[in-house]
């Protein structure tokens, strides 16, 4: 194992598909000449040229559309947004053709595409760049949707997206490119799907995803200085659901509560209280709660930022009150 930076678990997986497979190609933004907005694709165009590594115009659905087309005749194609926010122009392409062609075509046209860039917010950046897009996504039948919080997955789920016969939207966060972690320096995949029981507990189960995950662990680690002992998993992939690891810990626990990014109307914690209350109800020994941004549009004073995204004391807060040790 060695320590690397999130960006560079990002690139190597790209590069180590690229190298193993000719059909896998890199467009979108700035990713070529520039080396990529923040720095995923440095050295990729020195290494496979402006033929597999290409700057694009400011043109989300353009880009896009091409992108889809290509996978359906034969590509591979990885295709980066700058931001998530930006991708909103080319959702037609994601929704009524990436996520479509199988099935419209009678199975005839697969689309073996990743849509990939940072999601949500990222400090001062205003309402029209701070929003998280996963169960927007996640709505959509044909596609996957990974969101990942450390290098070691960045890596193993990317490499499994690359080679994924289907569409998979692929969430980052600008705020965690620079974070470090151990990945090994062999090869791995990891398979789309599975949840990971990252701190095991016994009182509390606490299920996040993303920038997120810091904000759980935060708390897991105040509960801890009160004897409370919280389980923590990480989602790593929003569809398909791994609903199964949430439900085999809540029957451990008896508590659940769930803490992302997204707003609360239609989100994914609505999905996983929905699935655990029906499947395992019986276990439970309080209500589902769950902590969300603020349902309203990102302001941009850092003060009103911090208000409005969850923070480890609220979550904190949040798992005291299903131990019953808050009113």
């Amino acid at each position: 194992m060695r320590t690397i930076h999130f960006r560079e678990a990002l690139r190597e997986a790209m590069q180590e598909e690229m190298r193993r497979d000719e059909r896998v190609f890199l467009m979108g933004e700035e990713v070529a000449q520039y080396h990529g907005a923040y720095k995923v694709s440095q050295g990729m165009l020195e290494e496979f040229g402006p033929r597999r590594v290409i700057d694009t115009p400011i043109a989300e659905l353009g880009f896009a559309a091409i992108g889809v087309g290509a996978a359906m005749n034969g590509t591979r194609p990885i295709v980066e947004f700058m931001t998530w926010n930006f991708a909103v122009l080319a959702l037609d392409q994601i929704l009524n053709h990436a996520a479509k062609a199988l099935s419209m075509s009678g199975g005839h046209f697969g689309c073996p595409i990743v849509f990939r860039g940072p999601n949500g917010s990222a400090g001062q950046l205003g309402a029209q760049h701070s929003q998280a897009f996963e169960s927007w996504y996640a709505n959509i039948p044909g596609i996957k949707v990974i969101s990942v919080s450390n290098p070691y997955d960045a890596k193993g789920l990317l490499k499994s997206a690359i080679r994924d016969e289907n569409p998979v939207v692929f969430m980052e966060s600008e705020v965690m490119y620079g974070d470090q972690g151990e990945v090994p320096e062999e090869e791995y995949l990891i398979p789309i799907g599975k949840a990971k029981v990252v701190r095991e507990g016994s009182d509390v189960t606490m299920v996040s995803f993303n920038k997120m995950m810091k904000v759980a662990l935060g708390a897991a680690d105040e509960l801890a200085k009160e004897n409370i002992s919280a389980e923590v998993i990480d989602l790593r992939t929003i569809r398909p659901l791994d609903w199964q690891t949430i439900a085999e810990s809540v029957r451990k626990t008896g508590r659940l509560v769930i803490v992302e990014e997204q707003w609360p109307f239609g989100s994914v914690s609505s999905e996983i209280s929905y699935r655990i209350q029906k499947e395992v109800f019986d276990y439970l020994d309080a209500p589902i709660r769950r902590i969300t941004s603020a349902d309203t549009n990102m302001h941009y004073a850092p003060n009103l930022v911090a208000a409005a995204l969850p923070s480890v004391e609220r979550t904190v807060k949040l798992a005291k009150e299903v131990m019953y040790l808050l009113k």
